[in-house]
């Protein structure tokens, strides 16, 4: 779904919409540049270059900006992911937790509307989630508008307001995180518990 909306894979059928026009054929760069920004599962950083030099290609190539204005938001970003710190590290050298804040921080240093998260919990241990689930809730009150893929749920349940459970391209349930929770469904399906009759 993510590839979908973000342009790198064309669908077979249907059309995408986003904020209010038909994105369907527009290339991957246009819809970053429209607002369009998600992380990834595996982190993908430029090993090579600093965190702060991967973060000035997300606000350059995703978001358009240049100079001044481009290493404005890259700090303000860096300061609010909390890797201001890391900003002259190479990338290949962070930890993991460190590598899932710079996915992050790209993101968001294009300026997205829409951020969509894959997976970005996981592989964490509980403190380090802990610390990244109240980075997205801040990212979260900014006004960005975020679709979550993930499995470790009690991170989803500490942020979100809507869940929406696909099975093999689906969608099984759609709802508050309680009814979700306590879907008979749910529980059987996507959590492996076998619900009492």
């Amino acid at each position: 779904m993510f590839n979908l909306v973000t342009g790198t894979v064309s669908p077979d059928k249907g059309r995408i919409f986003f904020d209010g026009q038909d994105v369907t054929t527009w290339p991957a760069p246009r819809r970053c540049r429209s607002g369009i920004a998600r992380s990834f599962q595996v982190p993908q950083p430029f090993g090579g270059m600093t965190v702060f030099e991967n973060a000035m290609v997300a606000a350059t190539q995703g978001a358009g900006l240049s100079g001044r204005e481009a290493e404005a938001l890259c700090l303000d970003v860096l300061d609010r992911t909390g890797l201001l710190h890391r900003s002259n590290t190479l990338a290949k050298g962070l930890t993991l937790l460190e590598r899932k804040r710079l996915e992050l921080t790209r993101a968001l240093c294009a300026k997205p509307k829409l951020l969509l998260l894959d997976e970005i919990a996981g592989g964490l241990t509980e403190s380090e989630c802990v610390s990244l689930i109240q980075t997205i809730k801040d990212v979260r009150e900014t006004g960005v508008s975020i679709v979550w893929i993930e499995h470790v749920v009690h991170a989803l349940l500490a942020v979100v307001d809507r869940l929406i459970v696909i099975d093999f391209g689906k969608k099984i349930a759609d709802g508050t995180p309680h009814e979700i929770m306590n879907s008979r469904e749910v529980q059987e399906i996507y959590l492996g518990i076998e619900a009492d009759g």
